[in-house]
């Protein structure tokens, strides 16, 4: 059963972004509305300037912790809007439970279509994991690029990660799943055909069912275990809910939920939100349960 905070925040997101977004789409409006996102950033942590693999980014940590597991993270934003600082509530909150994060700041379309975030995402990857083991994590755009970060790591003979969180990952282009019309209008922070819109633009004429675009058509075999959490309202609640389907059948550990009423990536809201709190703690002990077990084996 949802919390009375859940249906409050989910209609406060209906008024202060989805009716903001509009019908049509509007790039600027949509930088202004996420990244005016008045979020607080959690305390008791450092955001670093930093840079790994020549691409910018920030780093997250508590002051003096320099043995918490490591995380990699892709912050969401529809692929033309946000940055790490912007999402400095969701690292902020995995630093709080002794993670240290990067969060790299890649370039964004439409300015940048694909494969430049991609490009990014994958260097900054690349260099980072050279380091020691690390989780990647991923919400909204940022979780599409966490899995076509790992199909093409995977691929490459790179690295791959321990584990892998992924909060309402978009992983088809195409728009396939059900729940493009049975939540057109349930979703309270986008109009489908906004985002139908918004895909041309990071498409940059790929083919919307390449697996580094759309990940749920890839070869998920090989992939280390996932987590989906994702709210049953969204116009992308089938994005995870297939892409679980498909791992599993291919091998993969998956653990899928999802939640009642929350809007798309509710996590941030997890100062006020106990669906939020939930959904990060049980990330975050995926994520260390993971961690040890690739330590001991």
């Amino acid at each position: 059963m949802a919390s009375l905070r859940a249906h409050v925040f989910a209609w406060m997101v209906r008024r202060n972004v989805r009716d903001r977004l509009g019908r049509q789409l509007d790039i600027a409006r949509m930088r202004r509305t996420f990244e005016g996102a008045a979020f607080i950033a959690p305390r008791g942590v450092r955001y670093e300037p930093g840079e790994t693999g020549g691409i910018p980014g920030e780093w997250v940590r508590r002051p003096g912790d320099g043995t918490g597991p490591r995380l990699f993270y892709l912050h969401g934003g529809g692929f033309v809007a946000c940055s790490p600082r912007t999402h400095r509530p969701m690292t902020g909150a995995f630093a709080r439970r002794g993670f240290r994060v990067f969060a790299p700041a890649y370039r964004l379309a439409p300015e940048h279509p694909f494969p430049a975030g991609l490009e990014d995402a994958l260097a900054a990857w690349e260099a980072f994991s050279a380091e020691g083991p690390a989780a990647i994590g991923g919400d909204s755009a940022g979780g599409n690029l966490a899995l076509a970060l790992m199909l093409r790591a995977r691929d490459r003979g790179l690295p791959l990660p321990q584990a892998a969180i992924l909060f309402s990952p978009a992983t088809d282009f195409v728009g396939t799943g059900a729940s493009y019309i049975e939540n057109g209008q349930r979703d309270a922070m986008f109009d489908p055909e906004v985002l139908r819109a918004l895909a041309p633009l990071y498409l940059g004429g790929a083919d919307p069912i390449d697996p580094h675009v759309s990940p749920l058509y890839g070869d998920l075999a090989g992939l280390p275990p996932l987590l989906l959490h994702v709210g049953a309202r969204e116009v992308l609640r089938d994005d995870s809910v297939r892409l679980a389907e498909r791992a599993r059948a291919a091998g993969v550990t998956v653990s899928l939920r999802v939640f009642p009423v929350v809007p798309h990536v509710w996590q941030f809201a997890h100062a006020y939100l106990p669906e939020a709190r939930t959904s990060l703690n049980a990330a975050s002990t995926f994520l260390t349960v993971h961690a040890r077990a690739g330590a001991e084996a």
